[in-house]
């Protein structure tokens, strides 16, 4: 077995710290928008938590970076970790750090394909749904003419955008509030996409499974009829005073 890079021992290593941040950088983002009567030191104790966090995110691509092999490469592939990286300060790039990091978590686990895309799914729709939720409440609550004020509203709200459903009972009003429901909407149909695309392609590769199964047996069955023949042949023969 040929040893590991370090790029992979350090993504082993970070898998389980990487977790961890990124759920306290979720409780840190979100105790404030909860809790809008919040005072001014535990809004900076999170403010300081997220900056930290966001400091070990910067700390791990720049090592994943001189560890890798291509580096150009590396960039090409974790593209959105770079821009979550660069421009920490925009809110919706904020978020998709967290779900790039999830999703980052899911991709260095060691599991089935099938298992592998199931995490991914799931952990895109929760952490979406979440942070989608608490980010348009941000937004929205202190909106002149905005209709989503509190964290139920904001919940309903992604779920019926995220699913393309649109009661628009809820509906944003501000233009960073109508940017994370385009990004909602567009995740939505991307994960619908994704599940439909696997469910695909688990139904051809049962199907080819199974072809293959078939055509063995066939194969085999035809091997065996060929040996039986022969055996036939060979008694008849030796049945068969006048062929020896």
């Amino acid at each position: 077995m040929d040893a590991q890079s370090p790029q992979v021992r350090w993504e082993q290593r970070t898998q389980r710290p990487l977790l961890a941040l990124a759920v306290l950088f979720a409780v840190a983002y979100a105790v404030p928008i909860v809790d809008s009567d919040a005072g001014w030191p535990v809004t900076l104790a999170c403010t300081v938590v997220e900056w930290v966090v966001w400091g070990a995110f910067a700390t791990d691509y720049l090592v994943r970076l001189a560890l890798a092999a291509d580096r150009l490469l590396f960039v090409r592939r974790h593209w959105l970790d770079l821009c979550a990286v660069v421009v920490p300060v925009l809110q919706p790039l904020r978020l998709l750090r967290i779900v790039a990091t999830l999703l980052l978590v899911g991709r260095r686990a060691r599991m089935a394909n099938q298992i592998r895309l199931t995490t991914y799914v799931v952990g895109a729709v929760v952490g979406l749904l979440m942070f989608g939720s608490l980010a348009v409440l941000s937004v929205e609550r202190s909106a002149p003419h905005g209709n989503i004020r509190t964290l139920g509203d904001a919940l309903w709200w992604s779920f019926t955008t995220m699913t393309t459903v649109g009661y628009g009972d809820h509906a944003p009003t501000t233009g960073l509030g109508r940017l994370i429901a385009v990004g909602l909407m567009l995740s939505g149909i991307a994960l619908l996409g994704v599940v439909t695309a696997n469910i695909a392609a688990w139904f051809i590769a049962r199907f080819e499974k199974d072809d293959a199964e078939e055509r063995r047996q066939t194969e085999a069955i035809e091997a065996l009829t060929a040996e039986v023949r022969a055996l036939r042949a060979e008694v008849a023969a030796l049945r068969d005073p006048s062929r020896r």
